[in-house]
Parts: structure tokens; sequence; C-alpha cells
């Protein structure tokens, strides 16, 4: 950029000089030897062209330099995890102080539906049976699928393409670096990507927020899909092997990882052969020698770098995170209940009795 604009500083200082002869007036002397166009019109060109020569061969960067694009991702990684968690802690404190009032909600309810007449083949009443009979992981990971699913039909819109492909898709080449790593986890292209995503979801959801409750089950869920994105990153930027990257396995991974941990002797079977049986701690120690195997080798069919993220980040999270997290989220809630006291007035009374 520096050479250029130098050449064209000297070109239009050229074409002053030339066009003073030419219309006929007379240039002094002095003037002339103060120029020297006709002696030193070709050296300075010369001379900048042999000072900046070199200045095209060092254009390219050095591949160190690529990981300086992954300080905001990780910047971005340390920042959703730790709000999804003092997320997770405020809506844990806002169901426990409308428990009540749910219950009578509930009472007045069912008072109400013995009162009107039973109506026969009423399909809302039939969804909230449907509804009831789910366990609580089931409705938990029911929005998550509706997200996925909505998502999934959006890559069948041709003209969202580009936006999908910018936001929905993980690659620490793109120019977005960030908010992909979150929507790429409900992102899915192929049908039988999504569902085999979903089922092993689905499958492990109730032993998942049983083990964890819902709020501290979408906290680790949002913070795994980010996490194992940020591990993918970076594999990506040390291999030099950079793609798109999309679908939910690498939050998966987590919750598996974690329900394999708490639970490791539990039977698991797998779905087309359920004559064979296998605990738990097993399975996990076979799908992260296979998924290391990927890494190391260059399989590129899976992202086996997300997938190793989020089984890590979910042995980890059973075995120290929980307790340097979750257990130590007492002074967060204070000081929620403190600014939601001053803030509610005169409903203050009722929430200090909680």
């Amino acid at each position: 950029m520096a050479w250029r604009s130098c050449s064209v500083l000297l070109r239009l200082t050229g074409e002053e000089v030339l066009r003073g002869p030419g219309r006929g007036a007379r240039c002094p002397r002095s003037f002339q030897q103060r120029c020297s166009f006709r002696k030193v019109s070709r050296k300075p060109e010369k001379k900048m062209e042999e000072e900046f020569s070199p200045a095209p061969q060092q254009a390219p960067p050095a591949p160190p330099r690529a990981f300086g694009r992954l300080v905001r991702p990780l910047v971005f990684t340390v920042g959703f995890t730790g709000c999804s968690f003092a997320s997770a802690a405020v809506w844990q404190y806002e169901s426990l102080k409308s428990r009540v009032q749910s219950y009578f909600d509930q009472v007045r309810a069912d008072w109400l539906d013995r009162l009107r007449p039973a109506k026969r083949g009423d399909a809302r009443k039939e969804i909230n049976q449907w509804w009831n009979s789910l366990s609580e992981g089931q409705r938990t990971v029911t929005g998550i699928i509706a997200a996925n699913v909505a998502v999934f039909c959006c890559w069948r819109v041709p003209a969202l393409q580009r936006l999908m492909i910018r936001y929905f898709t993980a690659n620490p080449a793109s120019r977005t670096l960030c908010w992909p790593m979150l929507l790429s986890t409900f992102s899915h292209f192929s049908f039988f990507h999504m569902a085999a995503n979903m089922y092993v979801l689905w499958s492990f959801s109730s032993s998942a927020v049983s083990m964890l409750g819902r709020e501290q089950f979408m906290a680790v869920y949002l913070s795994a899909g980010v996490i194992s994105s940020f591990v993918s990153y970076v594999s990506k930027t040390a291999t030099g092997r950079f793609g798109p990257s999309l679908g939910a396995s690498g939050a998966i991974m987590t919750i598996l990882a974690a329900v394999c941990t708490k639970m490791p002797e539990a039977k698991l079977a797998i779905i087309f052969l359920p004559m064979f049986t296998f605990t738990a701690s097993n399975a996990l120690k076979a799908i992260v020698a296979m998924d290391t195997a990927g890494l190391v080798l260059g399989w590129k069919f899976f992202d086996h770098a997300a997938h190793l993220g989020g089984a890590l980040f979910g042995v980890w999270y059973i075995l120290f995170g929980h307790e340097l997290i979750w257990k130590n989220r007492e002074p967060f809630i204070k000081l929620w209940h403190e600014l939601r006291t001053r803030g509610g007035g005169g409903s203050g009374g009722g929430s200090g009795a909680l």
C-alpha cells in the first residue's frame, strides 16, 4: 500500500513538470535544477522498487499467527459458560419460589376439570395426557429436539443457504467465529445424523436430568456445545485441516460421558443389537478410544476433536465441575435474591421467607 501511494505521488509530480514546457512557458534554470527531472526522474522509482520489492514475499502470515484468531472464541466460551450456569441458578431459584403458586394453580385446574364434562376426542386433552406421561428429562429435551428439527427444515430452504453456512456451521477459517459455536450444536444437514443424535439424547435424558436437574442439565448441555466447538477450533487450527462442522454430537457426548461416569455399572445396548449388553464404563472407554484414533489418524468422517472435547468435559464435570461450579452458586443466588427483593418492593416480604 505504501509503494502504491509513493508511485502515484511521483506520477502526479511528473505530469505537472512536463506540462509546463508543453504550454509554451519557460521554466527558470534554477527551477529545472531543483526539479532535475531529466536526470533523476527514473532514479526514485528504481530506489522505491528496490526498497519495497521484498514486501510481497513477506505478505503471507506465518502459521503460528493463526492461533490469534482463537482468542475471541476462547473469551466467548468462558463467558457463555459462566452465563449459562448463572442463568440456570436463577432459573432454579425462580422455579422454587413459584412452586407454591403452581401447586394452587394445579389444584384449581383439577377442580375445574371435574366440573367440566369430558369431551371425547379432545386433541388438547390427549396431548396433555401424553405430555404428563413423559419423564422430566424427556420433557426437558423436547424443546431441544424441536429446535433441531426447525433448523433442519431451514437447511431445505434455498434462500437461506448462505445464512445457514455462515451461522450454523462452525469453522475457524470463517469470518464469523463465536455464535456458530453455539448455533451449530442445533444444526444437522442429514436426516440420519439428526435422528441418531436425537435418539441418543432422548435415551439418556431421563437419567441425566434426574441426576443433575433440568436447570443444571440445560447449563451443562449448552456449555458443552460451545466447549466442544472450541476444542474443534483448536484441533483444526493446529493441524491445518479446516472445514465446517455441525451437529449436536459434542454436547450429547458430554451428557453420555456424564451418565457413564456417574453410573459406570449401568447396562447399555445398541438399538439394532439388543441382545448384546455392556457396561456404561466400557462403552465410554470404547468411544473415547475410537475418537482418539480418529483424531490421531486424521479420519474426516466425524469431528473427533469435538467428540473428545465433549466427552472429557462430561467426565470432568461429574468428577470436579459439579463441586467447583454448581455447589458454589450460593453467593450468586444471595446476590440475585437481594437484587430481586429490592426491585420487588412490596413483594420483598414474601421473597424473604424463601
